[in-house]
């Protein structure tokens, strides 16, 4: 068996292009920022998480094993 791998390839694909129709449409981030959900907001959330995911992995790797 090949372990899923066409369906995790056309997943990917059809969501990646999914993504893209706003930038098609002629639709900013911008445009569509209110409230809390701005696309500052969305780039701090961001930076936050790849903190968070470094972090985990130097704490995994000085521990020797898995955290979770």
């Amino acid at each position: 068996s090949n372990g899923g791998i066409p369906w995790f390839l056309g997943t990917s694909i059809v969501l990646s292009l999914a993504s893209l129709i706003p930038l098609f449409k002629g639709i900013s981030v911008e445009s569509k920022s209110n409230g809390l959900m701005t696309s500052d907001a969305e780039m701090w959330n961001g930076r936050f998480a790849m903190l968070g995911l470094v972090a985990l992995a130097f704490t995994e790797y000085v521990k020797g094993g898995t955290l979770i």
